[in-house]
């Protein structure tokens, strides 16, 4: 009687080992983690003829990124050598694994925490302020996000302006957050992680809200949010002096301020109050950003000084005096139509056209405040105190 020759992959055919390795090569798109820390593959299968069945978990049903997942994860293992054909299989997590996912995350601790608030962040934060509403302050602010991004660092937008918000607009997104038990997982636009309030109202409607909302709407944003490793978060806040301002110094002391103003003297008046703020909440005012500094004749190529001059100088001049610290100009940034158009597009300028006035003069900026290291302020420096 013949005996049956057990089937068996080929030597030359994939094994498990290499595919596991190319679908840890996988990110989660919205969580940005390889799916294999995170608990997402299921199951790997190979049959003798190359084909490859892969059981990758969703963390919820319906999950917006679901195609986007199933085609990183066919691509990435169709790269295997000896891979023929690949089928991705999707099923969703249990609600007890949703829940060690989320614990996992947020490292272990189950308490909702500011981790940008944590004595070890390395998180550099901006709020970006102003006194008057119209100055720019949301474009000054979606655009250094996307330099940064574009200069390598890991960067988030949290959309503070809960009655004004635009940074979805700004940014292109039209995404919805997901929901992963208590997290909340941020689109991503040109690279940057974005939370707003109008991700979660209807159409254009408006956020009727006292203050104690506004509190706990920012604080979801910073400990409800999950938004891994930030090299940078910037805050673009609403303007003037209330709530908001008052809640994100309680929330994050260590923030710093970074205020926009115009040049005409009533805009930097205002601005200047804003920027004061630093000295009650004992904050950082990095520095002044001159929004609108000048419009460039078409004709003869001179700066026509539509709004004045030297607002940005002078609220620089005023904070100093206020705080006591040197509060430098940053930078300056023309009248440029096509920052306008970029917001408008959903591509920011220093993206759509870097090498424009306004771009050059918002990446010049965005270099400085890349490139500066969080200060020893309420940091552990791990030192052990000895007896001599």
């Amino acid at each position: 009687m013949a005996t049956e020759t057990p089937t068996t992959v080929p030597t030359d055919g994939p094994t498990d080992a290499a595919v596991r390795a190319a679908l840890a090569r996988v990110n989660d798109p919205e969580i940005h983690r390889p799916i294999t820390d995170l608990g997402m593959v299921k199951s790997v299968d190979i049959e003798p003829d190359g084909t490859v069945h892969v059981g990758v978990y969703l963390t919820i049903q319906g999950c917006p990124m679901r195609d986007t997942l199933t085609a990183n994860v066919t691509e990435a293992v169709r790269g295997v050598a000896g891979v023929t054909d690949v089928r991705v299989e999707l099923d969703v997590m249990s609600d007890e694994q949703r829940q060690q996912l989320a614990a996992s995350l947020r490292g272990g601790q189950a308490e909702r925490e500011v981790p940008f608030a944590k004595p070890d962040s390395l998180t550099r934060v901006y709020c970006v302020a102003s006194g008057k509403g119209g100055v720019g302050k949301s474009s000054v602010t979606v655009n250094l996000a996307a330099a940064m991004a574009a200069d390598g660092l890991k960067v988030g937008v949290v959309d503070a302006d809960i009655y004004g918000h635009s940074v979805p607009r700004m940014l292109g997104t039209d995404g919805r957050p997901t929901q992963v038990e208590n997290m909340i997982m941020p689109p991503t636009a040109h690279g940057v992680r974005v939370i707003s309030i109008g991700m979660f109202t209807p159409g254009n409607a408006p956020v009727v809200w006292r203050g104690p909302m506004l509190h706990r709407a920012l604080q979801q944003f910073l400990a409800d949010v999950y938004w891994g490793d930030l090299d940078v978060l910037l805050l673009d806040l609403p303007p003037g002096t209330g709530d908001i301002a008052i809640s994100v110094a309680q929330l994050v002391p260590g923030a710093e301020i970074l205020v926009v103003t115009t040049p005409q003297q009533a805009a930097a008046e205002v601005a200047e109050r804003a920027g004061s703020i630093a000295v009650q909440t004992h904050q950082k005012i990095v520095g002044v950003v001159e929004n609108m500094s000048g419009l460039p004749c078409p004709h003869c190529g001179e700066m026509v000084d539509v709004f004045g001059s030297g607002g940005g100088q002078r609220v620089a001049e005023g904070l100093t005096r206020a705080t006591g610290a040197e509060v430098p100009v940053l930078g300056t940034v023309p009248i440029d139509v096509r920052l306008r158009e970029g917001g408008d597009d959903g591509t920011p300028v220093v993206l759509g056209d870097p090498d424009s006035p306004a771009a050059t003069a918002l990446r010049a900026v965005a270099s400085a405040l890349g490139a500066r290291q969080r200060g020893l302020a309420g940091m552990s420096l791990s030192l052990t105190p000895t007896r001599r």
